[in-house]
């Protein structure tokens, strides 16, 4: 059975449709003006109780009114009014809001007031834009990119999800899924009408290639190295190396702050430190780890364990060294490198360094306390370390700063290499569950493939369940077990 927005507004709305529901929209805190917001079939009667019964202000037009209280006739505030009639209101039922100042007296007052009016209660988290998408205002993606908007922390998180939140992925999954409903009509119809001569020929190799050309879309869409995942989620970034070569430095002048302790002796850290930050308008979540060794502490091997657990999650791992202990050859230092990499990092002590490895290619060595050593006999190391298929390497002092922002800049190429641009090409897949439905889907295209031959009519039945996965995605197919865990994450007065 299909559900479209609009049904399961009829399957369940008849209890929302008798409440009418406020709450604070603007956030809680001290501010110059707090949002209340008001949406049901009372809000008319709330507005004109609150502005002592006083003609409503036409529709989207902004006035100033005071608002008094309904039972003492106390006024509460000077408030901005607007009325937004449904169904062109945000929720697409008869809404109002009421532009009230800040203070936390004002706002609990205004608050007290609604809830004593007859058929209003206080909204729950998430509740007016679960009405928008049960009135058919927003698809599920369209929710969803509404959700990471409000919660964007950096300038590419926000370009994400205001194209998500503008309709550019579900218009992509729309358009799939009419494709796909085309294939199904055909494949259905030769199914019931092929015996009576009146499908045309060659209709089902026509499904064929359309199936064929969706596919390699979809699978094209979820090879995308996760990108919009990480830019929406925040990408890994873990320090790792040996004991003292400077890592909790390393992570405190990234974080320009002293978030974890620094001290000469070996193993002050023996847990993974965090720090959420921004580099270049992109989302990171960077670790210190504990330092790599084998040791009879416990609680610093549990301290190891973690680290190495942290290195495995990473999307780039930054590896540390302390440049007092490279060897002043060139071709020594490279051999040290691989030494090190293999076995105190990577734990292959027969790694072949002849061949490149494909899980180096997010890597960068930092070689730290180059204040302790010439410089300028290190200049040609990086072209020298990349010929013989070792990372990205950055030449710094944490103590002096020297070489700290070109390390910056590697770090942040890279983090904006994994995430993408947010505007261009096609809207990236942003949400685990949309990636699972679209996985799914592609599962059963190339089941329609297999059985093709041998039963067409379990070959539709695939196109079928390939129709009702992509449907999920939007929501207009199968979603009621999925509502609760989207709106659940959203605030009281969103």
């Amino acid at each position: 059975r299909t559900f479209h927005a609009s049904s399961v507004r009829t399957q369940c709305s008849d209890y929302c449709e008798r409440r009418t529901i406020f709450a604070l929209s603007s956030g809680h805190g001290r501010c110059g003006v707090a949002v209340i917001r008001v949406s049901g079939p009372a809000s008319r009667d709330a507005l004109s109780s609150l502005t002592g019964l006083r003609p409503l202000p036409s529709a989207r037009v902004a006035v100033i009114r005071p608002l008094l209280d309904p039972r003492s006739g106390e006024r509460l505030d000077m408030a901005l009014v607007l009325w937004f009639p449904g169904p062109r209101s945000f929720t697409g039922e008869d809404c109002c809001e009421l532009h009230v100042h800040g203070g936390s007296a004002v706002v609990s007052g205004v608050l007290q007031a609604l809830g004593g009016l007859p058929g209003l209660h206080p909204a729950e988290a998430g509740e007016f834009t679960k009405r928008a998408f049960q009135n058919g205002k927003l698809d599920l993606t369209e929710v969803e990119g509404l959700g990471d908007l409000i919660h964007a922390e950096t300038e590419a998180q926000r370009r994400q999800a205001l194209r998500q939140m503008s309709g550019d992925l579900g218009e992509l999954y729309r358009g799939w899924s009419e494709r796909l409903t085309r294939c199904l009509a055909h494949a259905e119809a030769y199914i019931d009408f092929s015996e009576d001569d009146n499908i045309e020929e060659g209709v089902l190799n026509t499904v064929d290639s359309d199936v064929h050309v969706l596919q390699r879309e979809i699978d094209s869409h979820l090879c995308d190295s996760r990108r919009g995942e990480r830019l929406r989620e925040g990408v890994h970034v873990t320090i790792v190396g040996m004991t003292n070569v400077g890592k909790s430095s390393l992570l405190n002048a990234i974080c320009q702050k002293p978030t974890a302790i620094v001290s000469p002796i070996a193993g002050t850290t023996r847990d993974v430190v965090e720090a959420a930050l921004n580099i270049g308008g992109y989302p990171i979540l960077l670790s210190d780890t504990a330092g790599l060794r084998e040791t009879s502490d416990i609680v610093e091997q549990e301290g190891v364990r973690r680290a190495r657990q942290r290195f495995n999650q990473a999307d780039v791992v930054v590896v540390v060294v302390d440049a007092t202990e490279l060897p002043t050859h060139l071709t020594d230092v490279v051999h040290f490198l691989q030494d090190y990499l293999s076995k105190v990092i990577l734990h292959k002590p027969n790694k072949d360094w002849d061949k490149f490895s494909p899980e180096l290619a997010d890597w960068i060595v930092v070689c730290n306390k180059m204040d302790l050593v010439q410089m300028e006999d290190f200049n040609k190391l990086p072209v020298i370390l990349k010929e013989h298929g070792l990372p990205r390497v950055c030449m710094l002092s944490c103590k002096t700063g020297n070489g700290f922002d070109d390390f910056l800049h590697v770090l942040g190429e890279k983090v904006e290499k994994m995430c993408g641009n947010p505007l261009s090409g096609n809207p990236s897949l942003t949400q685990a569950r949309h990636r699972l439905h679209l996985q799914n889907c592609a599962h059963y295209l190339l089941q329609y493939h297999q059985h093709r031959e041998l039963d067409i009519v379990l070959a539709a039945e695939y196109l079928r369940m390939a129709l009702r996965e992509l449907g999920k995605i939007t929501g207009k197919i199968g979603i009621e077990d999925i509502l609760e865990v989207i709106f659940m994450n959203f605030c009281i007065g969103k």
